[in-house]
């Protein structure tokens, strides 16, 4: 569900027309709908109600401080992967003790910070990082609450650049070094154990794999009682996919009733870390047309977003519907849809049947809520683009676009240049 849809053939943002957006702020932009990140929120909340949880949203999915302000507000929590995004969750208001760091590579700089910080708990990933974080600890006189992340080895049947529970993949332990992990844990002076955790992949669009995943876990959970390690939460990650083009993923609802049945009378708090599933959806990229090329082969479509705006299609192959923001030519014809960046793997869109467009037109590269603008660049020495969050009949600029000064910010000239 989203609040993106047509009124006499221009599409509008719940009660915002796009191109009044598009005509204030100038393209491309992000265009987010608060109404469906709080719808989502509280659905996937609702999911998992008679049960104690920790909703904390996947920051890498989408990090805008108005994003995570408003998951603040609804009393949600935080999954982050470094120091900035600590940073950037703080500033929204979300509490520490409701932040997990997760991550495969976390720097001696960022442990500190999460320590100095009193987060939740470290998602640990390696008997290094155990050692790592247990040193940091000690030098700050505090004890790291940590959880240890365990390979299930469970093929979540997604793109394999987002698979993350497989034996090949390089986040975790398996299973019999995970159990020598905790013990090294429950020797360590300044480690206190309080979890465990594991995260299969992303775009995941069936429950088998979590619950698979969720069973090993449970026969884990019965190895470490017996050894007398407790655990007291239970990070079953994130994953959850969404509708890009036909793909029909659980309800969050189904994926929670299966969880908690599967879960059954163990005593654990869950934390959940859904991201796409809140954010995917609930926003769009709009672009402007520059140019149309009837090629040789095949036509062209030239927009001014290109790959270091929106990089999944170039990255994963990845599809985005594009949708016209006025529905005023008729006919459609199959086009590539490309951005202005010198690199044959700029493209929105390949082979695509589109409707017909003509210079300045409008189109909406629709469910790019997540990993959308977080994994945006600077190539070409392109300014990354505005994010706009529209609220009932209007609409605020959440980030202003980065001005060509922002683009040197920070470099110098040495003097022997």
């Amino acid at each position: 569900m989203h609040h993106f849809h047509y009124k006499k053939k221009q599409m509008y943002c719940e009660d915002v027309p796009i191109s009044e957006i598009a005509q204030e702020v100038g393209t491309p932009f992000y265009c987010y709908s608060h109404a469906t990140l709080r719808h989502h929120f509280l659905t996937f909340e609702r999911a998992f109600e008679g049960v104690r949880h920790l909703v904390c949203f996947s920051a890498k999915s989408n990090s805008n401080l108005a994003v995570l302000g408003l998951f603040a507000s609804l009393g949600g929590g935080l999954d982050i992967v470094s120091g900035g995004e600590l940073f950037r969750g703080l500033k929204a208001g979300i509490p520490p003790k409701k932040i997990v760091f997760s991550g495969v590579g976390k720097g001696e700089e960022e442990i500190q910070y999460a320590l100095e910080s009193d987060i939740l708990m470290f998602n640990v990933e390696s008997f290094q990082e155990l050692s790592l974080i247990d040193q940091c600890a000690a030098r700050l006189n505090k004890r790291a609450p940590v959880a240890l992340r365990v390979n299930p080895d469970v093929d979540p049947k997604t793109h394999p650049y987002i698979s993350t529970g497989l034996k090949k993949n390089k986040f975790g332990l398996n299973v019999g070094a995970v159990v020598e992990a905790y013990k090294t844990a429950h020797d360590c002076a300044n480690i206190d154990i309080i979890g465990i955790s594991c995260h299969i992949g992303s775009q995941v669009t069936e429950v088998a794999p979590f619950i698979d995943a969720l069973l090993r876990i449970k026969k884990l959970l019965a190895t470490l009682e017996a050894l007398g390690i407790s655990i007291s939460y239970l990070d079953l990650g994130g994953g959850l996919g969404i509708t890009y083009d036909q793909e029909a993923p659980p309800h969050p609802t189904e994926y929670g009733k299966a969880i908690i049945e599967t879960l059954g009378q163990t005593p654990v708090t869950l934390i959940l870390e859904p991201g796409r599933v809140i954010a995917g959806n609930a926003g769009i990229l709009v672009t402007g047309v520059l140019y149309t090329k009837a090629g040789e082969e095949k036509d062209f479509v030239i927009v001014d977003a290109a790959m270091n705006d929106l990089v999944r299609p170039s990255l994963y192959d990845a599809y985005h519907a594009i949708q016209p923001v006025a529905k005023d030519q008729e006919g459609s014809h199959r086009a590539d849809v490309v951005g202005p960046i010198c690199e044959s793997g700029d493209f929105l869109a390949r082979d695509r049947e589109i409707a017909h467009v003509q210079s300045r037109d409008l189109l909406a590269i629709m469910s790019a809520g997540a990993y959308g603008f977080t994994m945006s660049s600077n190539y070409n020495s392109r300014r990354r683009v505005a994010e706009v969050m529209v609220q009932g009949d209007q609409f605020f600029v959440v980030r202003k676009r980065e001005s060509y000064d922002d683009l040197i910010r920070g470099e110098s000239i040495p003097p022997f240049v």
